[in-house]
């Protein structure tokens, strides 16, 4: 069987979910792939060989045109430039500069900065703090490969987010390694401990927070504490895991292949090295298995 399309980051969706005894939310992940922007069953199962192949070209995201190189994950120079996605607030949110009037785009302020986010507590390759819009749960712990998660916080916006998550992350790592993700899984903590004790050592600068942007007259910029959610675990479709990570390029080699041994957060793992799907976004791919 083969596909052919514009690849875009494979969506994680979650089934037979359950709670256990204790009263953690469980789920198992499974993927499509999105190729020209919708949604296909994987193609293959886990121990089948796969080939995928980058056909050369590069088609940007936001305008489609044709492009050399590929910038901010699926974007031309241009629209890299120019588009709000690509700024540097959506890496750093405490950054967000709407306020002083510089936002590159009041569409994209309105329908995703100024919407409820979560404040969260995850483990992928060990405990992490990160923030995500309140409709992308769970999709944003399920890109990161966490194994568990949180949520702690639910705010009115996106640099209000973001001034938690970097108050939170001087106790708390921000950042997933992503070599470490592909190893194993990551050793199980309590997360309801950790957030009662992160919200207790820093419930003077949240109350300060919380002042600052009550000030807001134009948008609802409350806190709320999330105190009765309960913890998530999730299952990944892995039967084994590389015991040495060989990460490929397909810049570099434009066709590889591999026996799948698993799917986690947004990388493909082979016999022969792992993938991360959503680093090729924009890419066009054709993707072969045996049957």
């Amino acid at each position: 069987m083969e596909l052919q399309g514009i690849c875009h980051k494979m969506h994680a969706g979650l089934t037979n979910l359950s709670v256990t005894e204790q009263q953690t939310q469980q789920a198992n992940v499974e993927y499509k792939f999105i190729l020209d922007r919708s949604e296909i069953n994987l193609p293959f199962n886990l121990g089948q060989e796969i080939e995928i192949e980058w056909t050369g070209k590069i088609y940007c995201v936001s305008c489609g045109n044709k492009t050399p190189k590929s910038y901010s994950q699926g974007h031309c120079f241009k629209c890299m430039k120019t588009k709000a996605a690509c700024d540097m607030c959506i890496m750093k949110p405490e950054t967000c500069h709407y306020h002083l009037g510089t936002c590159r785009e009041e569409s994209f302020a309105q329908e995703v900065c100024f919407q409820p986010h979560i404040v969260y507590l995850a483990n992928s390759s060990a405990l992490k703090v990160g923030i995500t819009r309140l409709g992308q749960m769970p999709t944003r712990w399920l890109d990161q490969g966490a194994t568990q998660a949180l949520p702690i916080m639910k705010v009115g916006s996106r640099r209000l987010s973001g001034q938690l998550e970097v108050m939170f992350g001087t106790q708390v790592a921000d950042k997933t390694d992503w070599r470490k993700l592909l190893k194993g899984e990551a050793e199980k903590v309590n997360l309801l401990e950790i957030r009662d004790e992160l919200l207790t050592e820093f419930e003077p600068q949240i109350e300060t927070i919380r002042d600052e942007f009550s000030m807001s007259l134009d948008f609802n910029e409350n806190v709320e504490i999330l105190e009765n959610e309960l913890p998530r675990e999730f299952i990944y479709p892995v039967d084994q895991y590389p015991e040495k990570i060989k990460s490929h390029n397909l810049d570099k080699t434009p066709v590889i292949r591999g026996k799948l041994h698993g799917i986690k957060g947004q990388y493909l793992i082979m016999d022969t090295g792992v993938i991360n799907i959503r680093k090729y976004t924009g890419y066009e791919l054709k993707i072969r298995a045996d049957s």
